[in-house]
């Protein structure tokens, strides 16, 4: 994909977002703690056949609950706490995602790699939860998942699952870093950056 514009915001203090468009008219926005430097949100969105922007899918971060008071198109709604809620949430040396309200021991939890599907699966022994997930920074990069990089812990109803970044993705993160620090973001709104 070729990048055909890139603008610098500052949504909010202490962070940095970074608005790419795409030739194939695919958007991306990344949010990036300014002290950090840490990826806090990345969201993908692209025209509909018609031209209309889509929705945003939250590719890393957590997804925005809806404002109280909005009319909802579902009046009733199965109570959110009891539910396992998934989330992508970064460091600097892993992939990492948590799933929420799973209160079962760590001893019930299966996480491995399917090479086949190019994805992740995490099971239970009690068969009371199960979901696959991809992991799409090594897809657009064409890298294959390796069993050997996944490990996981469970904390709090919370299972954590961390995957350990190549050396490929450290290298391509390190170079954008390098290139974000060096363009000028302003607090009067957006400012035009040069693309590759």
């Amino acid at each position: 994909m070729m990048i055909s514009s890139l603008r610098c915001l500052r949504p909010g203090p202490g962070r940095r977002k970074v608005h790419y468009l795409f030739s194939d008219g695919k958007e991306m926005a990344e949010e990036y703690d300014q002290k950090t430097h840490e990826l806090l949100v990345r969201k993908w969105r692209q025209k509909s056949a018609l031209g209309a922007h889509g929705q945003w899918q939250i590719e890393v971060g957590e997804t925005p609950s809806p404002v109280v008071g909005a009319l909802q198109p579902d009046f009733l709604k199965e109570n959110s706490s009891n539910q396992p809620v998934f989330m992508r949430k970064d460091t600097r040396t892993s992939f990492q995602w948590r799933i929420r309200n799973l209160p079962y021991p760590k001893e019930v939890y299966s996480v491995t790699v399917d090479e086949k599907e190019r994805c992740c699966v995490v099971r239970t022994a009690n068969k009371k939860y199960y979901k696959k997930f991809s992991v799409p920074d090594l897809d657009r990069c064409q890298l294959d998942l390796s069993e050997n990089a996944i490990s996981f812990a469970h904390a709090n109803n919370t299972l954590i699952i961390t995957y350990q970044k190549p050396k490929e993705i450290l290298a391509v993160e390190e170079e954008l870093q390098k290139e974000l620090k060096s363009m000028k973001s302003s607090s009067e709104g957006d400012v035009e950056c040069k693309t590759q």
